[in-house]
């Protein structure tokens, strides 16, 4: 079994190039489940795009408030940094109404130099004719051909995503057959990441030091242990001239996305000395939007005054700000002492089954009526919710199709209420499940 995970491409340009026209474009109508969630991140920075049969997750770079020449451009810089960092593509955005500036082109020069493939995007093109000279004039960035796009009537997209696909071939859209288990360990700066990672692996791999995002690298750490391979991906560090902390928090989002994106299982390390933060659960939100199953390690454990409720409290409090996510594990470890770090191998391992679990069609019908029969499905104006038929269509997540015979009728909470079911014949613990509900119409 191939793992395959989708590309990333990250938009950059200068600020009003139009890279958030685009993005709504592309993005079209998937809004994330958990949007309505305090906490979880309202400003869109990624999005799933379909194009042909390729999926791939989109990447805004983020805004660059424009102060003044000097700070545009190392803003424009640290984002292609960003792209360069953690995209296997990247859409370079130019405005064909300002022409060819000098920012464009210091910041090619960065983009040439990553060795990554550059899409060049035109953007303001809404009419090929007048502007079509313009347009060759960026041939003069040295990245290839220029295609000449209107996002905001949306002109030129299918050209410009030809071009973007057809490099997934060569970066991969499907990652070598590897059957190790992907774990990405994610959280704020300094909760303890590369301490983490250092104690699983029994070794001091990754530089640690106090400095808030001193780590250098994204790095894929093999480990074998009791004879099973596992894959730690760190989520890379910051580079240490981060004057903005609004800044510092939207790379720290990019580099979580890209980790996440990769990787079966996450692990949430939770500072127990802070408490859960809105940080944490714009995190949380993120490998629960992309259906990973995750484990919340509340780290620092050794650092916390403690009385017989005070875990009782500490879950409770995670419980209630991650409340979208009530099948993570919970597990209180210190990584610095080392303690409860095997438990976490061991949770590891049961997540990564239940992330992988298909269970047969008959069971799950079983389920299904027991449930239907113990709590009646609603109705509306008469008519009654029919459940006819579910089956388990993928894995990782664990993933499920209702048929029904009125969508409308079948609420979140009934939805809720069968997951629920199924969870308590099977478990599930540490991994989210999807279902989509599917209309069938009733045989006459």
């Amino acid at each position: 079994m191939s793992k395959s995970r989708k590309p990333i491409v990250a938009v950059v340009g200068r600020p009003n190039v139009g890279k958030s026209t685009l993005f709504n474009a592309l993005a079209g109508q998937r809004i994330s489940i958990v949007q309505d969630v305090p906490g979880v991140t309202r400003d869109r920075i990624y999005t799933d795009v379909t194009w042909l049969d390729k999926t791939f997750t989109l990447i805004d770079t983020g805004g660059i408030e424009p102060d003044s020449k000097d700070i545009i451009l190392s803003q424009m810089r640290e984002q292609a940094q960003i792209a360069i960092d953690t995209a296997d593509v990247i859409i370079f955005m130019v405005d064909v109404k300002q022409g060819l500036v000098d920012d464009d082109s210091r910041v090619a020069d960065m983009l040439r130099h990553s060795r990554k493939p550059v899409v060049l995007a035109v953007n303001k093109v809404d009419s090929v004719q007048k502007y079509m000279t313009d347009v060759y004039e960026f041939y003069n960035l040295g990245i290839g051909e220029p295609y000449a796009i209107s996002s905001a009537n949306k002109m030129g997209l299918g050209d410009m995503l030809d071009e973007v696909i057809s490099y997934f071939g060569e970066r991969g859209n499907v990652e070598e057959e590897d059957e190790r288990t992907r774990i990405a360990i994610v959280g704020k700066p300094n909760v303890g990441k590369s301490s983490l990672i250092n104690k699983m692996i029994g070794e001091n791999r990754l530089i640690v030091s106090e400095i808030a995002g001193t780590t250098r690298d994204a790095v894929d750490t093999p480990v074998t242990r009791n004879g099973k391979e596992y894959i730690f991906i760190d989520t890379a560090g910051l580079r240490r001239k981060n004057k903005i902390k609004e800044e510092l928090e939207h790379y720290m989002i990019i580099r979580t996305v890209s980790a996440v994106e990769r990787a079966d299982i996450v692990i949430l390390m939770i500072d127990a000395t802070e408490g859960v933060t809105e940080q944490d659960a714009k995190i949380a939100g993120i490998a629960h939007d992309r259906g990973k199953a995750v484990i919340i390690a509340v780290n620092k454990w050794d650092a916390v005054e403690k009385d017989n409720k005070t875990v009782n409290e500490y879950t409770a409090r995670i419980r209630e700000v991650l409340s979208y996510m009530p099948y993570a594990e919970i597990v209180f470890i210190s990584a610095v002492t080392g303690q409860r770090v095997s438990r976490l191998y061991e949770l590891i391992d049961m997540v990564s089954e239940n992330h992988a679990m298909r269970i047969s069609t008959g069971v799950l019908n079983e389920i299904m009526s027991e449930a239907v029969a113990m709590q009646q499905p609603p109705s509306d104006k008469g008519k009654r919710l029919r459940l006819y038929y579910i089956t388990q269509v993928g894995v990782k997540p664990p993933t499920f199709v209702i048929f029904v015979n009125d969508k409308e009728l079948m609420h979140f909470s009934y939805t809720r209420y069968i997951e629920n079911q199924i969870r308590e014949a099977f478990g599930f613990k540490g991994t989210p499940m999807r279902f989509y509900i599917r209309e069938r119409k009733e045989a006459k």
